[in-house]
């Protein structure tokens, strides 16, 4: 009872003197930039009261039936309201004087002092910003709410379970660690699949399904040689549509919040698949969002402090001289910052706590992009990517304790679709691109288009290949009949000498196969025919962290490794023997799909190695071949899959992109996420691949209500 009265008095004393800062500090710009007129502190001081009053008195019903108008506005409606409020406060208040002109600008001053100062001070973490929506239309009496248990699911994007450990030894993640204390939860590390990067993860944990996304961005050669980019405006959607079978983690009464995917979710807000849905004008989420009136303000306010915690980042890399570092980050780097470290991290966290106190849901999931996108450009484990997991873990805190005061239970559980690696790019340690790399081996006049530029996974990515690519002309034909007779006996006889000559030699292929045959005692002429002209090829390489894919577009289907070789001889050597590439895959129409490794190869469908000591690809794990194999089976594999070598000893990768923290291939940290989940939930056995995390949730909640379905019955 005294602790009770005692943090009752903290608050009310605690919001005295946040209120009466708040009207010094009105007055005090007001009269520096002469918004409103305003003649002593008195006056300044009855509008403050007065809007304050007027908002938590008025506002859920004012936001209640101006919500429509809210979300079209994006949210600078709120201002628009609150500015009338004020105009008609200047007739009614003596002393105050404002023109029509000043009803945006000066609900803005007030809601960025307001939510300006609870930052500052830290009032954030006592509720002052939350108890509204706790009190308001949401929470619902015992008999309103199911007495079906509820999953909250909180992503965090990017963050690996090595770095997560770290961050709770080191007190980054209070909230996380006060849960492992109480022995409520238990971490579970997973693996991701070879693509490790978001949309391949969201796809498999919400959809169960995540074939053929060989990478972020990849070519269709069958579709006009389309780029597909995974946060393409339009192209996430076509990837959902491919995926889903209606019957996602989200279906049957789930909600989806801030993600890629919905899940098969019936309602969704803020998921990239579903922007141009008109469903989403009409959610009731929204006004979670909008029942505060300073909720823009308030994302202002913290917009402009993660500015001001960007540069000092930058200050302080340079004084540390912090390396790797990424030397130049444009404005669009900001937006992007900002963009998932403030605005989509507090969209969720109200979206959340309005889905847990109205408590209509059974099944809702929300991504944390921030850490993600900091830890990119910044590392892995930087000061300012552990900032970026402290104001999570607030947001985790927030959410935690409405679900321990709200009418229907729901369970907490807390994971990442994938982790990063670190290491300096590509270009930083080797002086070029992968773009260069492989021009390298090209003929001059060769059309290459990359896109090589920063995963910016959380703005749209529009990619138009119509100034770069003509219409596929020149296709190569089938193999000649006798070349398959010839490849049939080099599979069978595994003749080193042959081999030596077909691997290593640099001519082209079509020549090497007519001097193996008329070796081996076969009259054959193979015809030339089959070479495209080079000057007509064009070639597109993109990249996803250290994953890069090659495509030749003029060819309608994917190039085998005696093709590849035919028309430019030297490629697929040059690239396996460089310092930076780990390995490259291509598909052999002699020996199946090969991998090599400078003069290692490791043939994929036989599973040995050519020197059997030399095991290259172990390091990246112990089910990389299996990786590899259901990578090689995907419609859209590239003709070469590239991956950058990982420095076991630094545990560095080389990103092909402009990152320092990167995802997307193999090596590193980058592959291994976590699940933060109940105590009650043990997998079986290890979990490897996103559509087996699908799975193991799916069980779980089944479990969970089957035996609240038998307790039912037994009552």
């Amino acid at each position: 009872m005294v602790n009770i009265f005692t943090d009752s008095v903290t608050k009310t004393v605690k919001t005295i003197i946040l209120f009466i800062l708040e009207v010094i500090i009105f007055l005090d710009l007001n009269n520096l930039f002469d918004i409103i007129g305003i003649i002593d502190f008195k006056t300044a001081f009855l509008i403050i009261l007065t809007v304050s009053v007027i908002n938590a008195i008025l506002w859920p019903i004012i936001s209640y039936f101006s919500l429509n108008f809210f979300v079209l506005t994006f949210g600078i409606g709120t201002f628009i309201i609150d500015g009338i409020i004020l105009l008609i406060l200047s007739y009614f208040i003596h002393g105050f004087i404002m023109e029509p002109a000043d009803f945006i600008t000066a609900p803005l001053l007030i809601g960025i002092i307001n939510s300006g100062l609870a930052i500052i001070l830290n009032f954030d973490n006592e509720e002052i910003y939350y108890r509204n929506i706790i009190r308001k239309r949401f929470d619902k009496s015992d008999d309103e709410q199911p007495d079906k248990r509820g999953f909250i699911f909180l992503e965090i994007d990017g963050l690996a379970y090595d770095v997560l450990v770290d961050a709770i030894k080191n007190d980054d993640m209070p909230t996380v660690k006060s849960m492992l204390e109480d022995d409520s939860h238990h971490l579970i590390k997973w693996e991701t699949d070879l693509s490790s990067q978001t949309s391949s993860s969201q796809a498999g944990i919400l959809h169960g399904n995540n074939n053929d996304i060989p990478a972020f961005r990849w070519v269709e050669k069958d579709n006009n040689n389309k780029i597909v980019s995974s946060n393409g405006f339009g192209d996430s959607g076509l990837i959902e549509e491919r995926i889903s079978n209606h019957h996602g983690l989200l279906s049957e009464n789930g909600g989806s919040r801030c993600n890629l995917f919905t899940g098969d979710a019936p309602d969704f807000i803020l998921t990239l698949s579903k922007l141009s849905d008109r469903h989403v004008l009409h959610t009731k989420t929204w006004y979670y969002l909008f029942s505060e009136p300073y909720f823009i303000a308030r994302v202002i306010s913290l917009m402009l402090w993660d500015i001001l915690v960007e540069i000092f980042s930058r200050i302080y890399h340079r004084l540390k001289n912090i390396n790797p570092r990424l030397k130049r980050r444009g404005l669009k780097y900001f937006i992007a910052r900002f963009g998932a470290n403030v605005i989509m991290r507090e969209a969720a966290t109200s979206a959340i706590i309005g889905d847990v106190l109205d408590g209509e849901y059974d099944k809702v999931y929300t991504t944390y992009m921030g850490y993600d996108e900091i830890a990119h450009h910044s590392g892995i484990r930087d000061p300012d990517a552990f900032y970026a997991l402290r104001q999570i873990d607030k947001q985790f805190s927030n959410i935690k304790r409405v679900i321990d005061s709200a009418n229907r239970k729901y369970e907490l559980i807390i994971l990442s679709d994938h982790g990063q690696s670190v290491g300096p790019t590509f270009k930083m340690k080797y002086k070029l691109t992968l773009e260069d790399l492989v021009r390298t081996y090209l003929p001059e006049h060769t059309k290459i288009h990359s896109i090589l530029y920063s995963n910016n996974d959380h703005i749209f990515d529009n990619v138009s290949l119509s100034t770069h690519l003509k219409q596929n002309r020149n296709r190569i034909k089938e193999e000649h009949e006798k070349l398959r007779e010839v490849a049939e006996i080099l599979r069978n006889k595994k003749d080193r000498l042959l081999d030596r000559k077909f691997f290593n030699e640099a001519e082209p292929m079509i020549n090497k196969i007519e001097d193996i045959a008329n070796s081996m005692g076969f009259d054959i002429d193979l015809t030339h025919d089959d070479v495209v002209d080079i000057d007509e090829v064009e070639t597109i390489v993109l990249a996803s962290g250290n994953l890069g894919l090659i495509y030749f577009t003029q060819w309608n289907k994917r190039l085998t490794y005696e093709k590849i070789n035919d028309a430019f001889p030297g490629l697929i050597r040059g690239l396996a023997s460089h310092p930076g590439i780990g390995f490259i895959m291509v598909k052999s129409s002699v020996y199946g799909t090969l991998v090599f490794n400078d003069d290692n190869i490791y043939y994929l469908d036989d599973d040995y190695y050519k020197y059997p000591n030399d095991r290259f690809l172990d390091k990246y794990g112990d089910n990389i071949a299996d990786h590899l194999r259901r990578t090689d089976s995907f419609k859209h594999v590239p003709d070469i899959l590239v991956n950058s070598t990982y420095n076991v000893d630094d545990d560095q990768v080389y990103a092909f992109e402009n990152l320092i923290g990167s995802h997307g291939g193999a090596g590193g940290t980058q592959q291994y996420p976590f699940i933060f989940a109940p105590k009650s939930w043990n997998p079986s056995k290890p979990i490897i691949g996103a559509e087996n995390v699908h799975k193991f949730f799916k069980n779980e909640m089944n479990k969970i209500w089957d035996e609240e379905e038998k307790l039912k019955e037994n009552k």
